[in-house]
């Protein structure tokens, strides 16, 4: 079997209680979101908000890394490098804390864009300059 072959398998790969996982992870991150909205734009005092980085980067990256191992297909589509842009700016909060709720808007921009964009948005690949489902 091919590299190719496992990051990009013909039929996305599924475990028992996928679904459940993804939701638990997505609840989690929204808490995150939530938690650093309130610490970002009401200033709250101190590292106050960084348990709550922390946990909206840990669970973006376990849904990152559970879409990547269903299918790597998700790397190459808009919904996929909107999420790695998001990491980015997220893991640049500590390093640039000035700019953290700047950062945070644009995030929160992205991910109203990209989650309630049609299908031909999401699924659109800047590589291929067209629709993608599979390679």
């Amino acid at each position: 079997m091919s590299l190719r072959q496992i990051i990009f398998p013909a039929e996305s790969r599924l475990f028992p209680g996928q679904r459940w996982a993804n939701i638990g992870l997505r609840t989690l991150h929204l808490l995150g979101m939530a938690g650093l909205g309130g610490g970002y734009f009401y200033a709250a005092a101190g590292g106050a908000w960084q348990g709550f980085l922390y946990l909206t980067l840990g669970s973006g990256l376990a849904l990152m890394l559970l879409s990547v191992w269903s299918n790597g297909i998700w790397l190459v589509q808009l919904r996929g490098q909107a999420i790695l842009l998001k990491v980015l700016l997220l893991a640049l909060m500590p390093v640039w804390p000035e700019q953290r709720t700047a950062l945070l808007v644009l995030v929160i921009l992205i991910s109203g864009l990209i989650a309630h964009a049609p299908g031909d948005v999401r699924y659109y690949s800047l590589f291929h300059r067209r629709r993608i489902e599979r390679l």
